[in-house]
């Protein structure tokens, strides 16, 4: 993978276009670099120790009978080719993978559910970022399943999290970091550092700010 500069990262998340012909977020691919990473390290272990499979049969219902014939990077692609999901929706499903992890230690990434868990917690993320999303069915669509299934799999995973999805701006600024720092070990990239949202939210609070000003200034 080619390095890409901060300036360059910059760029893409303060001038990034929300239109049919956007370029491919670089987050996705800084995302697709680690989530190989962590297949390839989970196989190791995998093949090393015959306990490293999850036993839960909950966090198993990511598992697919047949592993899909397509790369992380391409899947990826092909989830912001038709949902024009922004940067910041694949950072949030990061986190989401991160916490999902961490719950469930004995859970492991790996080729038979890493689609599925993509597919979910993307879908998850959008609807907690974006102010319109599409609807399960389309989601559905873009992943490679059935809306049952689909539906199944977001139900589970909101209760396997606990329905604790809420990313705070000082969260995503850390998973930030942490990217950063991890990628950096195998291609210097650095990933966008800014919530889309945070500027709304700073421009609301702004305003709140100037509103009570002129409340006070009238009263």
């Amino acid at each position: 993978m080619a390095n890409i500069s901060p300036r360059k990262l910059r760029d893409d998340l303060y001038f990034y276009s929300y239109q049919q012909d956007s370029n491919i977020p670089l987050v996705i691919s800084v995302l697709a670099s680690l989530i190989e990473r962590n297949l390839a390290r989970n196989e190791r272990i995998a093949k090393n120790c015959t306990w490293a499979l999850s036993k839960n049969v909950r966090t198993r219902v990511f598992d697919c009978h047949e592993t899909p014939d397509m790369t992380i990077q391409s899947y990826l692609e092909r989830i912001f080719r038709y949902t024009r999901a922004g940067p910041s929706v694949y950072v949030v499903a990061y986190v989401y993978i991160d916490r999902f992890c961490q719950l469930y230690p004995e859970f492991r990434i790996s080729p038979r559910n890493v689609h599925r868990l993509l597919i979910t917690t993307i879908m998850v993320a959008s609807k907690y970022v974006e102010d319109m999303n599409y609807r399960n069915s389309y989601f559905a669509r873009v992943g490679g399943l059935t809306t049952n299934e689909m539906n199944k799999l977001e139900m589970e995973f909101l209760f396997l999290m606990g329905f604790k999805f809420h990313v705070n701006l000082s969260v995503f600024e850390s998973y930030c970091c942490h990217l950063e720092r991890e990628v950096s070990i195998g291609g210097g990239y650095e990933i966008e550092r800014t919530l889309r949202c945070a500027e709304e939210i700073k421009s609301k609070q702004i305003e709140e700010r100037s509103c009570s000003q002129i409340t006070r200034v009238l009263l």
